[in-house]
This record gives C-alpha cells, structure tokens and sequence, in this order.
C-alpha cells in the first residue's frame, strides 16, 4: 500500500498557523502593537482603515531591525524573545511565539520599512500569500513600520466570517485599550479612516483610564493598592453607584499583560457583595505584579489566559484588597449604630481648642414663691401668670361639648389619590379569567383549556411592535423633562447613539447639546421613567456593538428590540388583574404573537384533554 502521511507545503502550513493566530483584524493590532512596545518604543502609532479591513499600519519609534532580522522576522518560529525551553518560565516580553508576522504575511499584503539607530539606511520588504515580492534598500526613520493590507485575501471564506465594520472595530478598539492601559508610559495614537480617534499622551495610570473612558470617569475611581511577597497589586476599581450593565469596563493585566480571569472575576464580585444592583458589573482596572515563574501563560493561542500556581492565595489577597480599599475609602457602609455624622468635627476645626460652656444659676429662684414684682433675671414684658381663679379655665366646657354633640353633617378632607398604571375597571360580578403564577406567567382560560404566557416575553413583544410602529410612522409621543438630564459617555458611545439619533427622535426622545463626552436630553417617551433613561441608552449601547447589522438587519429593529427589552415588566413583578387582562389582549394584537422580539415562545397552551390525561 502506498504512503499517505506527507509533509505540508509551507504556504498550506502557514496558512493553518495564521487561523489559530489571526481570527480578524483586533488579532493583528494585537500583535503589531505589542511587537512595537518590546521594540522599546515610547510612541506607537496605530492607522485602520475599514475596520482593518483594508489597511493596519503601526508605525513606532523602536530600535528596529537590521536587514537579516527584517528578514528573518517573518519565518515561522523565529523570534528574540527566548532561546531555550526554561526562557517560557521567565518571560517579561509579549511576543514570543515567533508566528505573528509569519501567519500574517500568510494571509495578506505585508510592507515592512525598519531602521535602526546606527544605521544609514533601512531595509523594505513586501510579501503577499508568504511570497517575498520584493526587498530592497530604503531611506527612512529610525524604528518600524509595518502595513498589513487586504486581510484574508486569499481565504475568502475566511474574509466573508468577518462582522460589519461596526462590530470589527469595536474588537480593534478594545485591543487598543488593552495596550493602552497596560502601559501608561508610552505614548499611543489612533487614526480610523483618516480621522484621530486616540491622542494618549505619556501619563500616570488614573490620567490614562480618564483619557481613554473620558474625565468624567475621575470621580468613579478607589484606588487599590496592596503589596505582598506573593502578590503586588495597584489600580482602580469604580465605585457601586457607577457599575454598568456590561462588562466592558473590566480589566485584568498580570505582568503589564491582559488576561480574562472568571475566577479572579470573582473575587471582585465577592468583595462588592451587597453594594451592586442587580444585573450590573463593577468597573475595575487592576495592575496584578507576580513572579513570572509561578504563571504559564502560554496554554491559550491568544495568551489572554493563563495559569497561576496559587490560585486560592491571590484569590484571597485580591478579595481583601478590594474590600478594604472599599471600605477604606467610605464606599461600603460603617455597621455603627452610636455615629451621628451631624456631631463631627469640621475639617476648620480639626485641632482647635474648645472651651467649656459656663452655665449661670439663680440660687434664690423658688417655683413655689408667688412673685409680686417681677424678676431682675426676667424681661420687662413678661409677666407671671396669675394663679387665683383657675376654676374659671373649665368654665363653659360642659356646654361646648353638648353642643359639639349635636352636630347634624360631618366632612372630611378627601384622601389623595394614586393613579394605577390602568383604571381599575374590575367590579364584584367580573370573572376572573386570569391568574399570575410566581409572579412569573399569566395563565388565562380559553375554550380548549388554558394559556400560560410568560409575562416578560409578552411585554416585549408588545412594546417591540408598538415602538416599531412609532419609528416608522414616526409618531412618538414625548414628554419633555422639567430639567435637562445630562449623560456621560465615552466618544465611541456617542458616536453610536449620534448614529441613532434620529431614530431615537422618532420614539419620543428629545437631544439639545451634546459635547465630546456628555449628551443632554430635554424629553423621553411618555412610558420611559426618568431613571431609567441611562440605563436604556447604556444598554442600547451594548446591543449595537455585540449585533451584526448586515442585509436582513437594520439599526430601527435593533433599537426597538432594546428599548423593549429595557423597558419591558421583569420576572418577579406582580401585576394587577386589569395589567395581566391587558397584556393578555395586547399580545394577540400583536402581527406575532407566538415569538419575543428575541425569537424566543412567549405562550403555550395546555388542552384539557392533557389535564384529563394526569388523572387517569
């Protein structure tokens, strides 16, 4: 029988190695920009075009590479990071796998233009599809520069599993962040289409969170700082107030090298228990400083989890740390029930002398004596009341109270009113045809048996339709707010919202001013609560960078399912009988009654032919 087992051309294996390195364009950023910071640079420039689609350039100002290295950086395993087995045990660089460049060049249009200080002049070299077209002498300055164009251009199916542009560059961003924050001490930009997304200066890590996540972001930060033989932590968390409904403000970085960590995720979970609202996340960006021995970091592809040899010790440490920065910092509430804190001192008056207050007596006052001339400690106008003749005070009292007994109408003040969501339109003959179970599902008879309803689901569906209607109509109903309310955002948020602006509009929302970080709203739609405004927006947010709008997706229907799924009633709500009664109606008006705006059932029926059938 013939052999089977062959060796695989290097372009095949290349290109194999390129899937587990390069899933989309964030996979490139990734590795460019911690290439450039192990070149030693201070400033790192980052250029996309189409979400990285088209072009990635970084451009730093390292020490770049001599004409051999330029050269040999992009065969498979090669790099400047390790030289034996042990060197994976002691690691303080990023990139040192030595597959970045060669998986890239693999599945794209690479140009490399690298300089080093000494040298006169630099080296260029393009490769396409792993083939070197050219190299050749170049003038440029010192450090690299490295473009990555036309990304799976010959992996087209590769390249048709990419998402919009809006959610690639959601993926691009949230690599820059994690590179940004990682090192405060270099200078980053960041250029999308041709406009500057990103200026970070040199700065201390708070200045850095504020720069990148906006300067309204300052006062919800409690530095974290502990310092022990098995663990160095530094960073912030946000405090409970300002927790958000994604995560998308979580960062680990152990080594100045991000990590995702549910374990560790934990721990602040467990430390900020009882000061989060439901279905919220603390914020928090943490510095974790170990021993490079006692971590593996390379037991994933993409080296954002890794192993600790201790995991229970730094779990402990980290909970304690958060804990007390908390409650160092009077974000977690004092058990003290003797404090008043209307009885502190003031801050003027820490260290002042106080002085004890002196307290006159008159010896010769007697309550009993009968004053006949008034007092010298007294005041001229007043005068002791007389006490002979008090039988005249009850006199007429009797005759009152008869008289009080005879009246003949009584009125009363008119107790206040407090409106229900619906008028109460139940009378004692009504029939109850519906029932809340666990607060959960409605259940109503039908002539075949009955219906349980997920109330949570209905709603959605009732108000996804409803609002549907009202952005394509645009018919919204607003009513404006007695004070403007002002929200905080990062640019890229607004960015989104502007983009929805319009929509919003036609809902019943109302903008006046908005600035690079803040947005002012002057009216909502009329069944929207004041409090819950941020909440919608934040979560509208969140579902346009996580959704694909593509052909059969469009941002009306994405808002509409959102606003629905913030507005909707919640599992665990009690509702009255006219509320169940309506949901119940609303829900068979609706074109699709079956489904949640999610696809998910909203209703099942139960045939009495089934109940028989449980008491054979």
């Amino acid at each position: 029988m013939a052999d089977i087992i062959q060796l695989l051309p290097d372009h095949v294996a290349n290109q194999i190695a390129a899937g587990e390195v390069v899933q989309r364009p964030a996979s490139v950023v990734k590795e460019l920009l911690e290439n450039a910071i192990d070149a030693g640079s201070d400033t790192i420039k980052l250029i996309i075009k189409d979400a990285g689609k088209t072009l990635i350039q970084v451009i730093d100002n390292g020490k770049g590479m001599s004409v051999t290295d330029a050269r040999l950086s992009f065969e498979r395993h090669a790099t400047s990071k390790i030289r034996n087995a042990e060197d994976l045990f002691q690691l303080n660089t990023k990139g040192f796998r030595g597959e970045a460049l060669a998986s890239i060049a693999a599945i794209a249009h690479v140009a490399l233009k690298t300089k080093q200080a000494l040298d006169d002049v630099g080296t260029s070299i393009e490769i396409e599809g792993s083939e070197v077209v050219s190299q050749e002498v170049v003038v440029t300055p010192k450090g690299t520069s490295i473009s990555v164009k036309n990304l799976f251009f010959n992996i087209p199916a590769r390249r048709n599993f990419l998402k919009s542009d809006t959610v690639e560059l959601r993926h691009v961003i949230d690599e820059f962040h994690r590179v940004a924050l990682a090192h405060p001490n270099i200078s980053f930009l960041f250029y999308n289409n041709g406009s500057e997304n990103f200026n970070l200066p040199v700065s201390n890590y708070r200045q850095r969170i504020v720069n990148i996540f906006g300067n309204k972001t300052n006062e919800k930060l409690v530095p974290v700082e502990e310092d022990t033989e098995v663990l160095k932590i530094s960073g912030f968390v946000g405090k409970p107030e300002f927790a958000k409904k994604t995560r998308s403000e979580q960062y680990f970085f152990v080594n100045n090298r991000f990590i995702k960590s549910a374990y560790l995720n934990h721990a602040i979970l467990s430390a900020f228990e009882g000061l989060l609202k439901t279905g919220t996340h603390p914020s928090y960006f943490l510095n974790l400083t170990v021993d490079p021995q006692t971590i593996d970091i390379n037991i994933h592809p993409t080296k954002t989890e890794i192993k600790f040899d201790d995991e229970h010790t730094l779990y402990a440490i980290l909970r304690s740390a958060v804990k007390h920065s908390l409650g160092q910092f009077n974000i977690a509430p004092v058990l003290d029930f003797e404090r008043d804190a209307t009885l502190d001192t003031p801050y003027s008056l820490k260290g002042s002398k106080t002085e004890t207050p002196k307290i006159e007596v008159d010896s010769n006052f007697n309550p009993f004596q009968e004053a006949k001339t008034p007092s010298t400690t007294q005041s001229a106008s007043y005068k002791k009341p007389p006490t002979e003749n008090w039988e005249s005070l009850y006199v007429g009292l009797e005759s009152k109270s008869n008289e009080a007994s005879s009246f003949k109408e009584i009125t009363f003040e008119s107790d206040s009113k407090i409106s229900a969501l619906f008028e109460d339109t139940e009378t004692s003959e009504a029939v109850n045809t519906t029932y809340q179970f666990h607060n959960k599902y409605i259940i109503s008879s039908i002539k075949s048996g009955m219906l349980v309803i997920d109330q949570s689901r209905a709603h959605q569906r009732i108000l996804y339709e409803d609002f549907l209607k009202d952005i394509t109509v645009k018919v919204g109903v607003s009513q404006q707010l007695l004070f403007p309310l002002e929200l905080h955002f990062t640019s890229q948020e607004l960015d989104i919202i502007k983009q929805l602006q319009e929509d919003l509009e036609h809902t019943g929302f109302v903008f006046s001013n908005s600035t690079e970080e803040s947005l002012e709203i002057k009216g909502v739609p009329v069944m929207v609560p004041e409090s819950e405004i941020s909440i919608i927006l934040e979560q509208l947010i969140s579902d346009v960078q996580n959704e694909v709008p593509d052909a059969n997706f469009s941002a009306t229907d994405l808002l509409a399912k959102s606003m629905a799924k913030s507005l909707a009633i919640k599992t665990g709500q009690s509702l009255k009988k006219d509320e169940q009664e309506h949901i119940v109606n609303k829900l068979f008006a609706c074109k699709e009654p079956n489904v949640s705006p999610t696809n998910r059932i909203t209703f099942i029926t139960v045939g009495v032919d089934e109940l028989d059938k449980k008491f054979i």
